[in-house]
């Protein structure tokens, strides 16, 4: 049963590919409220009436102030009747072990308004991914089979190693287990998070290998997976930072879609586009993106038929 639907999850995106470079949709509001979250999120046409519904995001390293706060996201994820997902970190801190990621669950609030599940707490599994290039597959957490929709639901920031984060890291890097992100980012030289650090891979593979598992994630759900990210406390650092860098941007507005490569595309692009002023410096998180050469694992998702570099802007205040 399981294989059929993976096989199915695959023919449906094989089909999709031709169309990854048309215009894709993206919903904005510039209002940050749980009311324009539950909005965004219908605007997509993607109900989840009937399904099973993983929320993933970011649960945020302890001593972070900026991942999604519970009072926040529990609206949306109320209306869905969702459970909020995550797996363990591949770095030492207080989520690499699942008594230290739990302590942070509940420090955090989100045990308070939804339930959890860290979904590599029992094990992992591997799925398929299509760009072999450099993974093999993708290593998530065994309980992934629990879930037939998925709201990726992102704070959109900096990264200190992929030069931003969005819903194409949220796909891969925040679905993979703790070996699954090593597997991830060593590009597939190894999946044992003991050897992470001395088999870091080079910068392009590693990117490449991100969006490959991304694609992997989005196959798996079959088109049952919307994307949502959320444009405020952008600092140049992730929430996976205990000790993150000032906050230089002002908050923007949530953005959403269903092609993860349009989002995350529109979201750099409006980075990129601001004009500076007091109290709105975008000069930092350009750097931090640029120098990772962080479009690129836009556009190598872009290529293998992940999704579109076009897309149209839609509105929802308007």
């Amino acid at each position: 049963m399981k294989t059929n639907k993976i096989i199915l999850a695959l023919a449906l995106a094989a089909a999709g590919v031709a169309a990854a470079n048309a215009q894709s949709k993206v919903y904005l509001t510039r209002e940050i409220t749980p009311e324009a979250l539950v909005k965004i999120h219908r605007a997509l046409g993607k109900p989840a009436d009937g399904h099973r519904v993983a929320v993933k995001i970011s649960t945020g390293e302890s001593g972070n102030p900026n991942y999604l706060k519970p009072d926040f996201i529990s609206a949306l994820v109320d209306s869905v009747h969702g459970t909020i997902v995550e797996c363990n970190t591949a770095y030492a801190g207080k989520r690499n072990t699942f008594e230290a990621h739990w302590q942070t669950v509940h420090e955090h609030g989100y045990d308070s308004i939804a339930p959890v599940d860290l979904m590599d707490e029992e094990g992992q599994m591997k799925i398929p991914v299509r760009d072999r290039r450099h993974i093999k597959y993708d290593i998530v957490g065994s309980h992934l089979p629990r879930y037939d929709y998925m709201i990726n639901l992102a704070h959109f920031k900096g990264h200190a190693m992929g030069g931003f984060g969005g819903v194409l890291k949220n796909a891969s890097i925040g679905v993979a287990s703790a070996d699954g992100k090593t597997y991830i980012h060593t590009a597939g030289k190894t999946d044992k998070t003991e050897e992470l650090w001395q088999n870091i891979a080079e910068q392009d593979l590693f990117l490449e290998s991100m969006a490959s598992a991304a694609q992997g994630v989005h196959d798996y759900f079959g088109g049952n997976i919307v994307y949502i990210n959320v444009m405020n406390n952008m600092s140049v650092d992730c929430d996976c930072d205990a000790h993150p860098s000032e906050v230089l941007l002002k908050d923007y507005g949530i953005l959403a879609s269903t092609d993860p490569v349009a989002l995350d595309k529109a979201c750099v692009d409006i980075i990129f586009n601001l004009t500076p002023e007091e109290g709105n410096d975008n000069a930092p998180l350009i750097e931090r993106i640029n120098s990772r050469h962080g479009l690129h694992t836009i556009y190598h998702a872009a290529e293998i038929g992940l999704g579109s570099l076009d897309y149209s802007i839609i509105d929802l205040d308007k």
